[in-house]
C-alpha cells in the first residue's frame, strides 16, 4: 500500500490541489478524481482526508530527515557534531515547509480580493485555524520523527562523559520543540532578532544544564 502508484497518486492529487484551495475546502471525492481513481479506492488506503494529509507530510520530509538519522548514527562522530546534523535537518525541513506554504498563501492572495465584510473576516479566521493545523501536523512528524534519535545521541553523550542530565529523552523533547517552533515561525512568529535570542538562550541553558563548556553548544542559534 504505502509505496503504491495508487498511494503515491492520492498524495500527489492532494498536494496539486492544496497549491490553490485550502485544506478545509478540499473533498474526499474531489481528490479522487484528482487522482484519477475512485472514491472507494481512497478509503482502501486512507481512513480519512486527515490521514492523507498526514502521509503527504511525511512523504514531503521523509528524505531529508532519514539522511540527517542516518549521518546521526555515525558514532564515530562526537555527539555535538551529530547534534548539529540533526539541527540543520531540522532546520531544512522547516525552510521548505515555509517555501511551499509562502507559495501557497501567495497564489491564495491572487484569487481573493481584500474584503472587510464580516463573511470575509469569518473566512479569513478559517483559513488562519486551518493553516495552523497544517503547521501542526508538520511539527509533530517533525518533533516525533527526530526525537528517538537526539534522545539517543545525548545517552551517549553522557555514557561518554561529555554531557550530565537525567532524563536524555525529556531534554530531547524540549530542546526539539522549542527550534521546531522557532524555526517553524508560525505558532509565535517572531523576527529573526527574537528568533536568535530566544536560540541563544536556549543554549545558556542547555550549556549550564548539562556541564558543557560556553560555546559548544553554538550551533543551535545558526539559522
Amino acid at each position: 500500500m504505502k509505496g503504491s502508484k495508487k498511494y503515491d497518486q492520492i498524495l500527489d492529487a492532494l498536494q496539486e490541489l492544496m497549491e490553490d484551495k485550502d485544506i478545509r475546502s478540499i473533498s474526499v471525492s474531489e481528490i479522487a478524481r484528482k487522482a484519477g481513481i475512485g472514491k472507494g479506492s481512497i478509503y482502501y488506503y486512507f481512513p480519512s482526508k486527515d490521514a492523507i494529509l498526514d502521509a503527504l507530510v511525511e512523504r514531503s520530509y521523509h528524505t531529508s530527515l532519514e539522511t540527517a538519522k542516518s549521518l546521526a548514527g555515525q558514532t564515530e562522530l562526537s555527539p555535538f557534531t551529530r547534534m548539529a546534523l540533526l539541527f540543520e535537518a531540522c532546520r531544512s525541513s522547516s525552510t521548505e515547509f515555509l517555501k511551499r506554504e509562502m507559495l501557497m498563501e501567495s497564489k491564495n492572495k491572487e484569487h481573493a480580493a481584500e474584503e472587510t465584510t464580516p463573511a470575509a473576516q469569518t473566512e479569513k479566521q478559517e483559513k488562519n485555524r486551518e493553516q495552523a493545523h497544517v503547521h501542526r501536523k508538520f511539527l509533530t512528524y517533525v518533533i516525533s520523527e527526530l526525537k528517538p534519535v537526539l534522545t539517543e545521541i545525548i545517552q551517549q553523550g553522557i555514557d561518554q562523559k561529555l554531557l550530565c542530565f537525567d532524563d536524555p529523552a525529556a531534554l530531547a523533547e524540549l530542546v526539539l520543540i522549542v527550534l521546531a517552533v522557532k524555526l517553524d515561525n508560525y505558532l509565535i512568529p517572531s523576527t529573526p532578532q527574537e528568533t536568535e535570542r530566544t536560540l541563544r538562550g536556549l543554549t545558556t541553558l542547555l550549556e549550564s544544564g548539562t556541564g558543557v563548556p560556553r560555546g559548544t553548544l553554538d550551533f543551535l542559534t545558526v539559522f
